[in-house]
């Protein structure tokens, strides 16, 4: 690809962030040329997001009708699965299972609704009444 055709289609991310592609100079080099989106690549994005969208509110309304606990929500919000959480938190897989379970969740200590917070970023108030 020649140095002027690469890609400029603004994305989503196009403002925050652009991507370095190569391509070749006029002499025939290759060189590096910023790009701020593809429109190929704009469209696999969207629907990815789209997907976690759709995954977040499903947390929202397991939360809400009390099949899950907040961590389910937050988990989603973030990004995470059960292994990354427990990388993040110290707890054993198993452990935070049984606290996605809302009677598991409602037994917890401060202690570790502060880990947890601590982790999302947000106080344990905010874990407990699931708002961001």
């Amino acid at each position: 690809m020649k140095k002027e055709e690469v890609p400029q289609d603004l994305s989503a991310l196009g403002k925050v962030t652009t991507e370095v592609c190569y391509a070749t100079d006029g002499s025939g080099k290759y060189t590096t040329e910023q790009s701020k989106g593809w429109d190929i690549k704009i469209t696999a994005l969207d629907a990815a997001w789209q997907d976690i969208e759709k995954r977040i509110a499903t947390a929202r309304e397991k939360v809400t009708n009390n099949e899950a606990s907040p961590l389910l929500f937050f988990m989603e919000k973030g990004l995470m699965d059960i292994d990354i959480l427990a990388g993040y938190t110290g707890f054993w897989k198993w452990q935070i299972k049984r606290h996605l379970k809302p009677g598991g969740f409602k037994k917890l200590s401060d202690k570790k609704l502060k880990i947890y917070a601590d982790v999302f970023e947000i106080k344990p108030d905010e874990l407990k009444n699931m708002r961001p």
